[in-house]
């Protein structure tokens, strides 16, 4: 069964931040270091726009691709 955008764009953050929110992650490394803090807060300003201008089909593939790869971090 395919997932709608937004149903892939939750999973996305779910398989990346797993509990926390990316803006709550951001805020957390920031407090670490401001320069990471940036980076971080550069980091997610890709992800978010490349989760609203990706094809729906490339990112279910991409998606597909994330949870074999933690499947197989798993196995070891």
């Amino acid at each position: 069964m395919a997932l709608d955008k937004s149903e892939l764009k939750d999973l996305f953050v779910r398989v990346i931040f797993e509990e926390t929110a990316p803006e709550d992650w951001v805020q957390d490394v920031w407090g670490l270091s401001p320069m990471m803090g940036d980076s971080a807060a550069k980091l997610w300003e890709a992800c978010e726009w490349l989760l609203e201008d990706c094809p729906e089909e490339t990112l279910e593939n991409f998606m597909q691709y994330l949870y074999r790869k933690q499947l197989e971090e798993g196995e070891r």
